[in-house]
């Protein structure tokens, strides 16, 4: 299973990368109107977005309106492999240090809990398994939080498989946004 995933993961990274910028940025702002939908404004939301790479849906914008709308928003830290993720309350033009792989967060400021997480997928399937890049971060950061958060995998329609043939370790999202498919939001749960 180790090689099936290694060689998916590289597929529909690939995949991700070549599909055009105007139809990342179409599935984009399905996945943005389904955020809005999905997180209210509510003052003890704490909602941990990522910094996108590999051609990912790029949140930014939708960061810092969420902001400008009283969301607090944060983003992971990733300073060490096989280390669960620490958060930290991020503000539009926040000074900001890199990570694992030069991935920004904020350089400074408290960490934070969220009670919702955004992650980016590389795969997902029906069960609401998400494919990660395989490092583990956020299934180990979810299994060691005292209050389980409300999960959402975000992607593109072209990254839905069959099955990640999930393993022990794997936890699934409360609910995938895979852009602008509107078959497939959630499994039910928490939305």
């Amino acid at each position: 299973m180790p090689r099936w995933r290694k060689l998916e993961r590289e597929r529909l990274i690939a995949a991700r990368m070549a599909m055009p910028a105007a139809e990342r940025a179409r599935h984009t702002e399905a996945v943005v109107r389904e955020l809005d939908r999905l997180l209210p404004v509510d003052p003890g939301t704490v909602v941990s977005v990522y910094w996108p790479i590999r051609g990912e849906p790029d949140l930014r914008a939708w960061m810092a309106a969420a902001h400008a709308r009283g969301l607090r928003v944060a983003l992971p830290v990733a300073v060490a492999l096989g280390q669960a993720l620490s958060f930290r309350e991020w503000r539009p033009g926040a000074p900001m240090a890199r990570g694992l792989w030069n991935i920004p967060f904020p350089a400074e400021g408290a960490e934070v809990v969220p009670t919702a997480v955004i992650a980016p997928l590389v795969g997902f399937d029906a069960a609401c398994y998400r494919l990660g890049y395989g490092g583990g971060f956020f299934d180990r950061t979810l299994h060691g939080l005292a209050s389980k958060p409300l999960v959402i995998g975000v992607g593109y329609p072209q990254q839905r498989l069959a099955t990640i043939f999930p393993q022990d370790h794997d936890v699934p999202m409360d609910c995938i946004v895979p852009g602008t498919d509107p078959s497939f939001t959630t499994n039910g749960a928490r939305t």
